[in-house]
């Protein structure tokens, strides 16, 4: 690794190139912010990202003859871009990522990623986030590194050489946070909910967002939990430190806490720093099914844009408008289906900002089926559970409209009556 200024680090990048940004809160903002720079003298450069924390300025308008974004996640820093057509979205499962790589069907030029500082072998870490990182950097032609002082060293599989890295770009800057203030009465809802369906010494996977963390808020009492998740969350510690995680359940990892990347407050990134306890892991093996199924009653909960009354999961688009992505969804559904005393968990709120009702008779016109409507279990709204598994069509309507806002259960009710017949 030569260490270098950004500048000279990105003189690497050439017109026509296929550039990978490291993911989540591990985007390198030095690096990003030099590559902008060279707007002017570069043309047709893709970038290959899952989702960003912080801006995108390569996403811009004004640069859309330089820079192209292909994306497997639209996140709020692309989504106007992905939307107005100046950038692409690559529908694909979390776990198959690192394959696009791995296999050359998208090979890569470079890779600007972001390092804590190497230890006295010389390994760097990917800290808070490995994810499809790791076979980034093991493909690409180059790999740009910032290494930044406050990326917490993680043990895992994220530690990469110095030999491995040609050019270094020193930093000392914050990673990004993630707050929520406060969690509401909905969300409290429907944390409460899922986490009837938690039983002691299951093994968790929990999504991004404030329903997630109310469920964890909602799991001080249980007992021997484990977690092996596509991504940590800062209500994970709290179990921690009340013992209510203890991975002593698990079959894979046991005792550890499993992840692929993680993003929440300083407090998480400091508890995860060089914690034998945490083990980043690349993500086509964290979110492989095969792997994940072999924990012991793994509960996947994870969130839905709209779901119909057959149970057909839309979780990436709102109609035709592209909003989130794949991910790791039908990962951990299936998986925890066919783990032992599985327990497969769709959540959403009842309705939406503007009252509409998100358990719908169809799906919006160009909305994305992600979860099949064979492969869901459960669905949790604030107004209860509805257990789908093992009921018919008319059977899975009756379940959703009780569980659906009040104010849209007889309108929905008509609707499944003229679909499935009367119950």
């Amino acid at each position: 690794m030569r260490i270098v200024s950004a500048a000279e680090a990105l003189s690497a990048v050439q017109s026509g190139n296929r550039v990978f940004i490291h993911s989540v809160a591990a985007a390198p903002r030095r690096l990003i912010e030099a590559l902008t720079a060279r707007s002017g003298e570069l043309r047709v450069v893709e970038i290959v990202q899952l989702h960003t924390e912080g801006e995108a300025p390569y996403a811009a308008p004004g640069l859309s003859r330089s820079f192209r974004v292909n994306t497997v996640f639209v996140g709020p820093n692309i989504r106007s871009a992905v939307q107005e057509g100046r950038a692409d979205y690559l529908p694909v499962f979390l776990s198959e990522v690192p394959l696009l790589f791995r296999s050359g069907q998208l090979p890569l030029d470079a890779a600007l990623i972001q390092l804590s500082p190497p230890d006295r072998h010389g390994f760097c870490s990917l800290g808070v986030s490995v994810d499809a990182t790791r076979a980034a950097v093991q493909t690409a032609r180059t790999v740009v590194a910032q290494v930044n002082r406050r990326m917490p060293r993680t043990h895992g599989d994220g530690l990469i050489h110095v030999d491995d890295i040609d050019f270094g770009v020193e930093a000392d800057d914050e990673i990004p946070e993630l707050r929520h203030e406060g969690l509401s009465a909905l969300d409290l809802a429907i944390g409460r909910n899922c986490a009837e369906l938690v039983e002691d010494g299951a093994t968790l996977q929990l999504g991004i967002g404030t329903i997630p963390d109310a469920t964890l808020a909602c799991l001080a009492g249980h007992h021997r939990l484990g977690i092996h998740t596509e991504m940590l969350s800062e209500g994970v510690v709290d179990l921690v430190e009340k013992g209510v995680v203890t991975g002593e359940m698990k079959r894979v990892h046991p005792g550890k806490i499993v992840a692929g990347f993680a993003l929440g407050t300083r407090r998480l990134y400091d508890f995860m720093d060089d914690n034998p306890l945490v083990s980043m892991l690349d993500i086509a093996y964290v979110n492989d099914p095969e792997v994940i199924r072999r924990n012991p009653q793994v509960t996947a909960i994870n969130s839905a844009i709209e779901v119909d009354l057959t149970g057909q999961v839309c979780a990436d688009s709102i109609g035709e408008q592209l909003y989130s992505g794949v991910g790791g969804q039908m990962d951990f559904i299936r998986a925890a289906a066919l783990s032992e005393g599985g327990r497969p968990i769709i959540v959403l709120p009842s309705t939406t900002h503007a009252g509409d009702s998100r358990i719908v008779s169809h799906l919006k016109p160009g909305a994305g089926v992600v979860t099949t409507r064979a492969h869901v279990h459960y669905v949790v709204t604030e107004h209860g559970i509805a257990d789908l598994f093992g009921k018919n069509m008319r059977q899975r309507a009756e379940a959703l409209v009780a569980v659906a806002a009040p104010q849209h259960r007889e309108a929905l009710a008509a609707e499944a009556r003229r679909r499935f017949g009367s119950w």
